[in-house]
């Protein structure tokens, strides 16, 4: 049985009923209506915001008969009906599993057997993020089997030993895909992925090709999503970051106001049930294993208030993401408490929230979240030395790895010292990858390290020594009081791969993407 499990029955549902009294009093105040939500539960497995990456593998092959004397094949014995339909199943095969392992949401579609010009159309007909290509035999048709819309991706698969050896395994190179550099990809934006070049190549291996597609499936969610910001977007020592976040990725920022927030504080706050259900579920947290309260209860109960009209505005406006302008001012003047409760319990759910409405750490955050399918940690970074920097914000996920929740101190906002904020420990020895923005440049850093210590500073309350890997001298001249983005594991090889393809400049101070 789940150790923080409870009976169901102690929820009380959040039904149009129950929202009934904010709705009527939201209406009377000029704001827009309330929309019910489901009520929180810790016990819930994080939801899936993501659309699913569709996939279209597509097999190449020709149809040879023997000559005489002639030299009449090329490599491949995939050259006759009997052998393409061999390779489908085996295709088939292989997606299944690949899907089956694929942590992500993807669509594999039927595979198209090419072997002549009249078979191409039907590759561009399908509704497809990418096309995976297997390029058995007609090496003439592989470059009008990749994928035409430039906002769409190409990965070229070819055997060496994983099944017929491909003439694709001999031929493929710069003589059908470009030569990736630096200048290549400067080309590139989100509407341009710039085509195939020989990073998309691989040879016989799956999980070469699941951590590709894991990154564009990063890349389909991260670009144009639609985000929501109270008090409007800011950036931190950068102004231009909004714009450049609306224009480069494509971000749909919603500005929300604080005189919503007010009028619909006002009307969860002057429900019964709702301060009923506010008080229930505060119960709920504080007897959560490791869970300790070291600040008034009050501030918790009035941050589930927030939850709820946060929620609302989710629901309402069809998003997934959430930041806060002001959150260490205006929002405790307006709610009586802080919202980095609120927000850690929206990522703990799947969803993505962070404070500051920083758009030069926002969109790293984004694509970090869907590429690694867990929670990310917005927080501030320290000067780098012996190889430790110190990550410290007074939010943050408490479910990092998407299924268990981290040991956590409720305490107050570290610098104001009211309202709740959680101090979480995250475990010693955990592997952990960061992205760090260069303000609203083209260039991003990744970072990996361990967590070696989680210390109780006069700082932000939830707090990190992180060993760097690699070489961790090359992050002093990039010491600029930033926000970077945290997330357990290692995704630094998807991350790179994925942003190079919209223009972007990738340096990994941990070595090589591999």
């Amino acid at each position: 049985m789940c150790q923080h499990c409870m009976d169901r029955r102690e929820f009380a549902t959040l039904t149009s009923a129950g929202l009934a009294a904010g709705v009527m009093s939201l209406s009377s105040a000029g704001a827009a209506p309330a929309t019910p939500v489901e009520p929180w539960d810790p016990d819930r497995s994080p939801i899936v915001t993501g659309r699913p990456l569709r996939v279209q593998p597509v097999l190449v092959h020709s149809v040879r008969t023997p000559k005489e004397k002639n030299s009449w094949r090329s490599w491949s014995s995939v050259i006759n009906e009997p052998a393409a339909a061999e390779e489908i199943d085996r295709i088939a095969g292989e997606m299944e599993k690949l899907s089956r392992r694929a942590e992500f949401p993807i669509k594999i579609l039927p595979t198209i057997k090419v072997c002549g010009e009249d078979h191409v159309p039907l590759v561009h007909k399908t509704d497809h993020d990418v096309v995976l290509l297997y390029a058995a035999t007609n090496a003439g048709l592989f470059k009008k089997c990749f994928a035409q819309d430039p906002r769409r991706d190409t990965i070229i698969f070819v055997r060496h030993k994983s099944g017929p050896t491909y003439h694709g395994y001999e031929c493929i190179g710069t003589r059908y895909v470009n030569v990736p550099s630096p200048e290549l990809w400067a080309k590139n934006s989100a509407l341009n992925h710039g085509g195939p070049t020989l990073d998309d190549i691989v040879v016989d291996d799956h999980d070469e090709v699941l951590w590709r597609l894991r990154a564009l499936y990063g890349l389909k969610n991260f670009v144009g999503r639609r985000i929501l910001a109270l008090g409007g977007p800011m950036g931190k020592w950068d102004k231009q970051a909004p714009k450049v976040a609306r224009e480069r990725y494509k971000l749909d920022i919603i500005d929300m106001s604080y005189d919503d927030l007010a009028a619909r504080l006002k009307a969860v706050l002057a429900d019964a049930k709702l301060r009923k259900q506010m008080t229930t579920w505060t119960d709920r947290y504080l007897a959560m294993p490791q869970t300790r309260l070291e600040t008034k209860r009050e501030f918790i109960e009035r941050a589930f208030a927030l939850y709820i009209v946060f929620k609302q505005w989710l629901h309402e406006q069809n998003a997934p993401a959430i930041t806060i302008n002001a959150c260490m001012g205006t929002i405790l003047s307006v709610t009586d408490t802080t919202a980095c409760m609120p927000l850690s319990w929206l990522n703990d759910e799947g969803r993505l929230a962070f404070c500051e409405s920083d758009f030069v750490a926002v969109p790293s955050g984004i694509l970090l979240h869907y590429i690694s399918g867990r929670p990310v940690y917005m927080h501030n970074s320290t000067f780098p030395h012996k190889a430790t920097v110190t990550c410290a914000h007074c939010t943050g996920p408490r479910r990092m790895d998407g299924k268990r929740y981290e040991p956590t101190r409720i305490m107050t906002h570290y610098e104001s010292d009211f309202g709740a904020a959680p101090k979480i420990d995250m475990p010693l020895g955990q592997e952990v990858c960061f992205i760090d923005p260069e303000y609203s440049s083209k260039r991003w850093l990744g970072i990996k390290g361990i967590v070696r210590a989680n210390p109780d500073f006069a700082i932000c309350r939830s707090q990190q020594d992180v060993e760097i890997q690699g070489d961790w001298r090359r992050l002093i001249p990039e010491t600029r009081d930033s926000h970077w983005m945290m997330v357990y594991g290692d995704y630094l090889r998807e991350v790179g791969y994925a942003v190079r393809k919209i223009g972007m400049t990738w340096e990994n101070i941990s070595g090589e993407e591999g």
